[in-house]
């Protein structure tokens, strides 16, 4: 079994908030991680090099033989094919950055303490060989169909899908839609004409539920009466999704449970919109719409038309609340109010368009362990020492923050 180190490049930056919790191989698209497609596609396991805060929650594992992989890059069956022929201390380079390594304890170690590794050869991956890399926000959005269906592909190989209610009217080829174990499902139609639709073990969708494909449902997700779904969109394990949602993708355990649009955007973990949360995805004017950028500092083209809401983990919006097109919410924000808040919040903001203080780092902490308890999930130690580290390196953004505790 192959021992692969998926390593974050500088990409992860461009990234945040989403990178801030997690490696970039955390991040999902289509029905998986990044990590979960390079463990099946390669046959290994997953540890990464990442942010020094984040390293005791993702620990490396190092053995006599690795591959380091850019956890930013989509394994597609060519480059996979690629990486298993190098051989040992060679190396994978794409205009001169690192795609993949084979190296052995000895060398790895040198690259780890960055020093300089003797005696690896570089080599070009070919032009043939398409690469396709997450370097900004907006392409997980965009690249979600085209891997929704490679994951479908990879994941129903040879099985046959749990039995379908006689209730539910299925609109397309059966083979496009693929059902785990344990799904309550009644009364509800799908489409998978335009794509597959598959869904999670012990996944509950209320009756009335519509969906169009193609689409994700994670496991022990619920799916709300009436919930009204135009893929492609991904919903991680544990979410609560109703209303209206297009073109998005919930990392795991986030909740948009009431009527409400939600369009071109990326929930964290453990996000809550509350009910008749809508958001733009569209300028008015229909030009290109600008995001905001942590690397940079300031709001950047995304050369889209389309971009909706991106939101850290832990963050919460109230009833009615209304997102502008390209907005960008930090970590552990609190929003409110009426009127459209900023198009950036800063991690660890509680307020809304009337003004805005800061989220005191002990009650996000004793909210994050009620929440997460109510999954049976325990906010740990580690949890709270990332998220310390967040909050002290997101300071400076809080212009209000007189230095709350």
């Amino acid at each position: 079994m192959a021992n692969i180190i998926l390593f974050d490049s500088d990409a992860r930056d461009h990234l945040l908030p989403l990178t801030a919790t997690r490696p970039m191989g955390e991040l999902r698209l289509g029905i998986l991680t990044l990590r979960e497609k390079w463990e099946r596609r390669l046959k290994g396991t997953v540890s990464y090099i990442t942010q020094e805060y984040l390293q005791e929650k993702f620990p490396i594992q190092i053995e006599e033989e690795n591959l380091i992989i850019n956890g930013g890059v989509l394994p597609t069956p060519q480059l996979c094919e690629r990486i298993e022929a190098l051989g040992l201390n060679e190396a994978l380079l794409r205009n001169g950055e690192l795609i993949a390594a084979r190296l052995n304890e000895a060398q790895f170690e040198l690259l780890l303490g960055e020093e300089e590794v003797n005696e690896l050869q570089g080599q070009e991956l070919e032009s043939s060989i398409p690469l396709l890399e997450i370097t900004n926000l907006w392409q997980l959005t965009k690249l979600n169909e085209q891997a929704l269906i490679e994951d479908f592909a990879l994941i129903t190989a040879g099985r046959h899908t749990a039995p379908v209610s006689h209730t539910n009217r299925i609109i397309g080829p059966m083979e496009n839609l693929f059902l785990e174990d344990g799904i309550e499902m009644e009364y509800c139609t799908i489409n998978v004409r335009t794509g597959p639709v598959y869904i999670g073990k012990g996944v509950e969708v209320m009756e009335g539920g519509m969906f169009r494909g193609p689409i994700a449902i994670g496991e022990h997700s619920i799916m709300k009466m009436g919930v009204r779904i135009y893929g492609p969109c991904t919903f991680g394990p544990g979410c609560r999704v109703g209303g209206e949602v297009t073109r998005s993708i919930f990392m795991a355990n986030a909740n948009k449970a009431h009527d409400g649009y939600l369009g071109d955007s990326v929930l964290g973990e453990w996000c809550n919109l509350g009910a008749d949360t809508n958001n733009s995805n569209l300028k008015n004017n229909y030009t290109e719409v600008k995001l905001w950028d942590y690397a940079t500092e300031r709001f950047e083209k995304s050369g889209q038309q389309f971009v909706g809401l991106f939101m850290g983990d832990h963050s919460k919006c109230a009833i009615n609340t209304m997102f502008n097109t390209g907005t960008v919410v930090g970590v552990f924000a609190n929003i409110y109010g009426a009127g459209f808040p900023r198009n950036f919040i800063p991690d660890f903001s509680w307020g809304g368009p009337d003004g805005y203080r800061t989220y005191k780092f002990l009650e996000a902490c004793e909210t994050a362990a009620l929440v997460m308890g109510r999954r049976k999930q325990e906010f740990t130690e580690t949890e709270k020492a990332i998220l310390y580290h967040l909050y002290d390196q997101t300071a400076r953004f809080r212009s209000w923050d007189k230095g709350a505790e």
